[in-house]
């Protein structure tokens, strides 16, 4: 039986090395009133992401296709759930147009989970691919994409556009999987990422740490990682959105942090992120090279 997580409010304080600045600048602003003005759903809003404020004030952002309402209900994400919306049809418009505007040169989008639609949401994913490279074609992409239920031929259309990088995310170890994201299977993941590869894919993962996995368990999902030749793969910190979201088990320090990137360069992935605060599309601009 898998392990019960245990919903509560974390009753401890959060380590001195997870303290963050608060958003501020002129490029946080300009960047934060052309989000508002668009109604653009991005994820560092609805993620609660600790590292909005320095990407903001960098001038980038990660776009959230697909709605604002996830039909799946991981205990672990800020995300809002329910009955998914009425598709946007001008929404990969939108986007491309907000990317230009911004001069992003380096692009993150992702979505929520779709399991309401036919295709997964795959055909609104290759609109909103195309959509950039029309009206921003000098910006690369990261797509972040879900598992599409298993639905391979779904898969198969975001490789056909190949954008330069695609990720989706592992999230967790082996045995918390079913727990902490529970629509979700830990393998079909992997197959997600094995099929992206054969594709012609480079290929993006991550997980979290401090919902009660063990150091061994940390460094089999690396190696499940390495098995599939993901070419990067982010750790960090999992933070408790709310009191009614999986409570954080431990804090894991930034050496320790450190010795996972160490054991995940040996294995021969290109890129590592590995530290308390990072997120998957933290410093992505760096990983198209």
């Amino acid at each position: 039986m898998a392990e019960q997580l245990v919903k509560k409010k974390v009753n401890f304080k959060k380590p001195k090395w997870l303290r963050v600045k608060l958003p501020i600048g002129e490029e946080y602003k300009k960047v934060r009133k052309l989000v508002d003005e668009n109604k653009l759903n991005t994820i560092c809003q609805s993620g609660n992401c600790p590292n909005m404020g320095e990407c903001w004030g960098a001038g980038t952002a990660t776009f959230m296709i697909l709605g604002n309402i996830c039909t799946r209900s991981c205990g672990f994400c800020a995300v809002q759930t329910g009955k998914g919306e009425a598709l946007d049809e001008w929404e990969p418009v939108k986007v491309a147009k907000s990317i230009k505007t911004m001069e992003v040169k380096h692009a993150v989008i992702t979505s929520v989970d779709r399991d309401d639609l036919l295709d997964g949401g795959a055909d609104h994913w290759v609109k909103t691919v195309q959509a950039v490279r029309r009206i921003s074609p000098g910006t690369t992409m990261e797509t972040l994409v879900g598992d599409f239920r298993g639905k391979w031929e779904d898969l198969q259309r975001i490789i056909e556009v190949a954008p330069e990088v695609v990720s989706h995310n592992i999230e967790t170890v082996r045995r918390l999987s079913r727990e902490v994201r529970k629509q979700a299977k830990y393998d079909r993941s992997l197959e997600v990422l094995f099929r992206l590869k054969k594709g012609g894919m480079r290929t993006k993962s991550g997980f979290m740490v401090g919902l009660g996995e063990t150091e061994q368990e940390i460094l089999e999902t690396i190696d499940d990682l390495a098995s599939v030749n993901v070419d990067i793969i982010t750790i960090g910190q999992y933070l408790q959105p709310t009191s009614g979201h999986l409570e954080i088990v431990n804090f894991i320090t930034p050496e320790k942090f450190e010795q996972y990137r160490e054991y995940a360069l040996s294995k021969g992935f290109r890129h590592v992120e590995s530290s308390p605060l990072v997120r998957s599309s933290y410093h992505a601009e760096k990983h198209i090279h």
